[in-house]
């Protein structure tokens, strides 16, 4: 029997006491979402400017989205793999087509793509490159964020993700991002190095954005040495840094970005979150033929990847980026949150650096080593009506869904600015 929610205290109560303690939420409970909006229990609105960490681009309950879910629903859910369905099939054909890669490779979570993907480059390192069984080699950049599992965790630089998970899965180097020298210098010394696995923005890390020259090196660092490129867009990708993949780069193009000679394409890449406009897990690693053949029948798979429910949600969910143009608004709209942040560093004593790129945007806030001013900012947010987290201590990012109207990015960043001028230690 479900237990009616009266209050936030009595929400966050029942959490505190039942559930396992491996989340440090913002003290608000929601009950119901609308395009930029959130309600609490209380009934208070507010814009929401994490967008669950931008799984939501296309709003909160997208009509859309909602009418081709409850339509599928009432028809089949899932078969397993163990049979075909008949919308797996248009659903692989939709997406590969959209992103312009072969095949893909449909799973459920974030984490299992990554897995998925990292599985793939080993095995592809074997069977086409040649490198010897259980010597591939896969090199991350520091700070990164892929996920939770044991083998993602191994190679993180985040101790508390780490510290007493061990033993830890072997075969990652770890070099610093944005370094491309670091990179080149990897491959020229270890010949086992069969993919570089990266976040073409680092959003967990603070929204930590390279140099405008650095997809294209390290692409091409990696087909010089013969390593594949493994491009992690769970977060980045499906219009939210202003272009359909965050490996777009600063290209101008109003259509889909991949068709324009500024786009590098990966070898692999690994989607989710976005993928299903926040309805239902729904994640894809895509590759073209030479590497994704490599896996045969039996070699991987999810029960519940590519069940019908979650391919008919993704394709509607991807037709509402194209249809509505979500990616070239987000481009638009974030160049002007970032001159308004820009502005706002020049009047506070808080804020000290601006960056980002479309709607993935973080402001860095001035405080003392271990303390709590950015998370007393965000406190202070979600009381005058605008829901953000902090992350990393010190820095505060912003990612509101992609179908915000430039007047209510402007009342937001009102609320941004009066909230930080008016904040006191």
């Amino acid at each position: 029997m479900l237990d009616a929610i009266t209050s936030s205290e009595q929400a966050i109560a029942l959490e505190d006491k039942h559930g396992a303690h491996n989340y440090h939420p913002l003290p608000v409970v929601l009950t119901r979402g609308e395009g930029v909006y959130l309600w609490d229990v209380e009934g208070k609105r507010y814009f929401d400017f994490l967008s669950a960490y931008s799984a939501v681009n296309q709003g909160h309950c997208h009509p859309r989205i909602k009418a081709s879910l409850l339509e599928q629903a009432e028809t089949l859910t899932l078969t397993s793999r163990a049979f075909y369905n008949d919308i797996l099939g248009p659903y692989e054909k939709y997406v590969t087509e959209y992103f312009g890669f072969d095949r893909v490779l449909p799973m459920n979570t974030g984490v299992e793509a990554v897995e998925t993907a990292i599985k793939i480059a080993r095995k592809w390192g074997h069977e086409v490159k040649g490198v010897q069984e259980s010597e591939a080699t896969i090199v991350v950049a520091n700070n990164n964020f892929h996920g939770r599992t044991t083998t993602v965790i191994s190679f993180s630089s985040d101790e508390n993700a780490r510290r007493n998970f061990g033993p830890y899965t072997p075969g990652f180097i770890n070099i610093p991002y944005d370094d491309v020298e670091a990179l080149e210098k990897v491959l020229e010394e270890n010949p086992n190095v069969v993919g570089f696995l990266i976040e073409p923005i680092q959003g967990e890390a603070g929204v930590n954005t390279p140099a405008d020259d650095y997809i294209p090196r390290i692409s091409e660092a990696c087909k010089k040495h013969n390593a594949l490129m493994i491009a992690d867009e769970i977060q980045t990708g499906i219009g939210r840094t202003g272009s359909l993949l965050a490996v777009c780069g600063n290209c101008s193009c109003e259509g889909h970005c991949e068709k324009q000679d500024t786009y590098i394409k990966p070898d692999i890449v690994i989607l989710g979150k976005a993928l299903s406009g926040g309805f239902y897990p729904v994640s894809a690693v895509l590759a073209d033929n030479p590497i994704m053949e490599v896996i045969k029948p039996g070699q991987h798979g999810s029960t519940f990847g590519g069940n019908p429910l979650g391919a008919k949600v993704a394709m509607t969910a991807l037709e509402v980026i194209r249809d509505e143009k979500l990616t070239q608004n987000a481009r638009k709209l974030g160049r002007i949150f970032r001159e308004r942040m820009e502005s706002l560093v020049k009047k506070s004593e808080w804020v000290t650096l601006v960056r980002g790129k479309g709607l993935l945007n973080a402001i860095v806030i001035d405080q003392p080593e271990n303390g709590d001013v950015a998370w007393r900012i965000c406190l202070a947010l979600r009381d005058n009506g605008l829901l953000a987290k902090p992350t990393h201590g010190n820095i505060i990012r912003f990612a509101p869904p992609l179908v915000m109207t430039e007047e209510e990015l402007h009342i937001c960043c009102d609320i941004i600015e009066t909230t930080i001028l008016n904040f006191k230690a």
